[in-house]
């Protein structure tokens, strides 16, 4: 079982852009490898989060964010990812949370490649 959205194209998508897992020493660099990690801006007492840094390769980013998007759209069945996705849409714009999405499902994409894991589901009462 795959993560939640993540169909055959996306994942070959993204195999194809980290090409070896073992390259970047921990899962949670693999969003600036894409550039879905936010800029920042720190200056004597300003610190302000930017927009995204548009770093890596423009196609996995946008496979991403359209995989994060029919994930949080267009799927029925409720998941953990979903529901904190719907969470910041309250909160946050929804262009911010699709894109925080897509950086949460490409950092557990590597994880599950690395570890040789399976998605494995918790049960989420009701829909997000």
């Amino acid at each position: 079982m795959t993560a939640p959205g993540v169909g055959p194209i996306a994942a070959l998508t993204f195999k194809a852009a980290v090409d070896d897992p073992a390259r970047l020493k921990r899962s949670r660099n693999v969003a600036a490898h894409l550039g879905l990690k936010p800029r920042r801006y720190q200056s004597g007492e300003h610190d302000n989060p930017g927009r995204i840094s548009k770093a890596g390769n423009r196609d996995v980013r946008s496979t991403l964010y359209a995989t994060a998007n029919a994930l949080l759209m267009r799927t029925m069945t409720g998941s953990q990812i979903k529901s904190w996705g719907m969470r910041l849409m309250r909160t946050k714009s929804r262009r911010r949370a699709v894109v925080a999405v897509a950086r949460k499902l490409a950092v557990l994409v590597h994880h599950m490649w690395t570890d040789g894991t399976e998605f494995r589901p918790e049960k989420v009462e009701g829909i997000a």
